[in-house]
């Protein structure tokens, strides 16, 4: 079995809150090192559950990893990006879903994996591809995106606030040879921040490639679009939980949650609110989940997760 080391961020959490119904049918979003999985298809007796993983590496690991699973019919692997929920759960015959889990963002083993480019402490080539079959990858970014393009991603998807200088660095840089490496891009991204800008808020590099990250797998687009489907598909008293790494995916699953489960505008004076009028959904909690200490201890990648949960309960 290939090595694939990945520690599944909230784990219990995540589960314990979509309290699993033990012949419900259920969705992994993101499968990575199957942790979430596992311990789903644990509390199912007759239940099912779907996982779903654009990336290989995964489906691989995880055809030994769940084998008992599998061969027990109580989980099913789908290669498939999760924008595709609804056709992909459709083609096999599933019309609606008891709950859902989504633990975004990279997995460990991709960051891991010095050859996939997604990390800037190793030298690699710039590549990112989540799924390795698309054709965009993170060189044609760089190289090739307008100079307001890549200050667009930059801004938006990295929160840099020296988007416009590392634009322009990348611009001037690949005007005399295309950038091929990750650490040809580091050394570009460094020139741009002033120096005393470096020495605060971690690794110099780290916004950029966030960005570039976002960019080249359509990560938050992604997200939006699966998260609605799963809204769409789940039956009453089903719940779906997200883990969320970052502001930007934090800051749109809170407010997609938030559209679904607040009151419409109303004419003031109403002594009763009509029941047509009342939300679908509630949120189970409504503050984040964070990792307890004992996690935060052994799982640096814990400190940034945020789990939110929502239920659908009409």
């Amino acid at each position: 079995m290939t090595e694939f080391k990945h520690i599944t961020v909230l784990l219990d959490e995540a589960i314990e809150n979509l309290a699993v119904q033990p012949t419900g049918t259920y969705v992994d979003a993101t499968l990575g090192g199957g942790g979430h999985s596992k311990l789903l298809a644990s509390e199912l007796t007759t239940g099912k559950l779907w996982s779903f993983d654009q990336d290989q590496t995964a489906i691989d690991y995880n055809q030994e990893h769940l084998k008992n699973e599998i061969e027990t019919n109580k989980v099913s692997l789908i290669q498939n990006n999760f924008r595709n929920l609804t056709t992909a759960l459709n083609e096999v015959g599933v019309q609606s879903i008891d709950g859902i889990v989504y633990d975004l963002g990279v997995s460990s083993p991709q960051f891991d994996d010095g050859q996939r480019g997604f990390s800037y402490n190793y030298d690699a080539p710039l590549d990112m591809r989540m799924n390795q079959k698309q054709t965009l990858n993170a060189r044609t970014v760089v190289n090739e995106w307008s100079f307001n393009d890549l200050m667009r991603i930059l801004s938006r998807y990295g929160e840099e606030k020296f988007a416009k200088r590392i634009a322009r660095a990348i611009e001037r840089a690949r005007m005399e040879q295309p950038i091929e490496t990750t650490f040809e891009l580091v050394d570009i991204i460094k020139s741009a921040i002033p120096m005393g800008a470096r020495r605060t808020g971690g690794h110099p590099a780290k916004k950029s490639f966030q960005a570039i990250r976002i960019a080249v797998n359509d990560e938050l687009g992604a997200v939006e679009e699966s998260l609605q489907q799963a809204l769409d598909m789940l039956n009453v008293n089903g719940r779906i939980a997200v883990i969320t790494f970052h502001s930007l995916e934090d800051r749109l699953v809170k407010t997609m949650f938030k559209e679904k489960t607040q009151l419409p505008d109303l004419p003031s004076g109403l002594p009763v609110i009509p029941d047509e009028m009342q939300p679908d959904f509630k949120l189970v909690n409504r503050k984040p989940i964070y990792a307890n200490e004992h996690e935060l201890e052994e799982n640096r990648r814990a400190h940034s997760a945020k789990l939110r949960i929502i239920e659908r309960i009409r």
